[in-house]
């Protein structure tokens, strides 16, 4: 496959998502949009798997606003 294969698959692919949305009331099209645990459905905002530990808020606010540390 070509490179342009490869991005007319992935615009497809796009696309069929949005129409499976678009066939989805607000409420349920919201929690389809809710990212979930694989395995149990968790959503996973609810854990603490999805923080990093290691991330500095202070620092990257300060980066954002072009103050160099």
């Amino acid at each position: 496959m070509k490179d342009r294969d490869f991005l007319w698959c992935a615009a497809n692919l796009m696309l069929d998502d949005e129409q499976e949305l678009d066939g989805l009331c607000p409420s349920c099209r919201s929690r389809a949009l809710e990212q979930r645990c694989f395995a149990c459905g968790v959503p996973l905002e609810h854990t603490d798997m999805a923080v990093n530990g290691g991330f500095d808020e202070t620092r990257f606010e300060k980066m954002k606003r072009g103050e160099v540390t």
